[in-house]
């Protein structure tokens, strides 16, 4: 602000928007951080990030984010805008004699005058708007720390299947080259040896489809963390062994749905803009009726006669009646109230499916986990009888490649059971349901 509270200008120049080149280089404040877990949790990127630090360091670093709470900065300005009174009018005009002027002086009028309409409409609270805009931004925090850690685990298990993988094909490729050498010697047929050859060829193909997902989801990430293209992403943590938010009993689904309305930032943001619509419809309802304007006026004539009195012009309301803007605030206030309880019914909607399929995902991880740990015993007796020469060449292949099937089916098992319990308890707005650890 320049003198006499003035505003003056300030340039400000456009980045290249690079993003940062390493997560060292970005800061977290933990006291900004929108929910206790994360201001509690230590942040140390010099180790590497687990689940809660990415989450922390979403919340403090995504250009979306950023975006967010620049247009609530706006909404900020608009209510102290329309908060603020009206400034008053002054006008003066002057009429000067011509000719043959003698005693005659200069007339002028001048007048100050305000508009009580505009200040009516000022006194229309404006809390409500801004406290709409700030809980969005609260609502796109919680929302943008569940899309971290979601993609933290989506990472965490693509890196461990790309290990996995490369092991594979590592032990597939001396069958292969021995595959390809008896074939050209006449020893091996054509038919067993394309069973050598096709098993290592979809491993291949499941190591490329796995390099495209893992490239995706670390350039998800690295956007959300605020981080150049190229910058290192050190996670750490395992996702299968990560602690996991338990499923909530139905009693505590119910509890949390209850009491829903006063705690979930996007349903309050609603009712806060619910209630400033209403308060928009009533000042465009006051405003149909007749309006003053007050002011007081000085005078003189060019017989140097002078004059003052007072001023006040009336709106009648004879055709427009401010029907218009009545419409137009019924219209904004029944449309906050259909999205308001939209948005309730489609939560108790999401719930009640993300309950379903969360207890449907622990019902088959034990059986899931169990048949992984069952062929992977299977696959080290069929290496030692395979060396031993003990085991044919097909049922060794079938025997790896069913196991490298089951330990992929439960690695995207468990991360499908965390990214549907992380995505109810946003929904619910609590994460101090009781935890577990899943088991590998």
């Amino acid at each position: 602000m320049g003198s006499a509270g003035c505003a003056t200008y300030q340039p400000l120049a456009l980045s290249q928007a690079e993003g940062s080149p390493a997560v060292e280089a970005l800061s977290v404040p933990l006291a900004q951080m929108p929910l206790p877990e994360l201001r509690q949790h230590r942040f140390d990127p010099s180790d590497g990030l687990d689940s809660t630090e990415t989450a922390m360091l979403a919340v403090a670093n995504s250009p979306a984010l950023l975006a967010q709470r620049s247009a609530a900065g706006i909404a900020q300005a608009q209510a102290f805008a329309a908060g603020l009174l009206p400034d008053p009018s002054v006008s003066f005009e002057t009429d000067r004699p011509l000719g043959n002027a003698a005693g005659l002086v200069h007339a002028f009028n001048l007048g100050l005058s305000w508009d009580v309409a505009a200040l009516l409409q000022s006194q229309i609270p404006q809390q409500d708007q801004l406290q709409q805009a700030n809980l969005n931004v609260l609502w796109m925090e919680w929302q943008t720390i569940a899309q971290a850690r979601q993609l933290f685990l989506q990472v965490q298990t693509l890196r461990a299947q790309r290990q996995q993988l490369a092991q594979e094909l590592d032990a597939l490729q001396p069958l292969e080259a021995s595959a390809l050498a008896a074939l050209r010697e006449g020893n091996l047929t054509h038919d067993v040896a394309a069973t050598a050859l096709n098993a290592a060829s979809d491993v291949r193909k499941r190591a490329g489809d796995n390099a495209v997902a893992l490239d995706q989801a670390e350039s998800e990430l690295r956007q959300l963390l605020g981080l150049a293209a190229q910058a290192p992403l050190p996670l750490v943590g395992d996702a299968a062994g990560s602690v996991e938010a338990a499923s909530p009993s139905a009693a505590q689904v119910r509890a949390a749905l209850e009491n829903l309305p006063q705690r979930r930032p996007d349903l309050l943001a609603l009712q806060a803009g619910f209630r400033a619509s209403d308060a928009q419809l009533r000042g465009a309802i006051r405003a149909q009726f007749p309006m003053l304007s007050l002011g007081m006026v000085r005078a003189g004539d060019t017989g140097n006669v002078q004059t003052q009195g007072i001023t006040f012009g009336l709106t009648l309301p004879l055709f427009n009646r401010n029907r218009g803007n009545i419409a137009i605030a019924t219209a904004t206030r029944q449309q906050l109230k259909d999205d308001y309880e939209a948005r309730l019914l489609a939560t108790r909607n999401d719930v009640a499916r993300l309950q379903a399929d969360l207890q449907a995902q622990d019902a088959q991880l034990p059986a899931a986990s169990a048949h992984a740990r069952q062929m992977d015993t299977a696959r080290r007796a069929a290496e030692q009888a395979w060396q031993q020469h003990r085991l044919d060449w097909l049922a060794y292949l079938a025997l790896r490649g069913n196991a490298l099937a089951a330990d992929a089916d439960l690695a995207n098992l468990q991360q499908a059971r965390s990214a549907t319990a992380i995505a109810l308890h946003t929904l619910l707005g609590r994460t101090d349901f009781e935890t577990k650890v899943s088991s590998p």
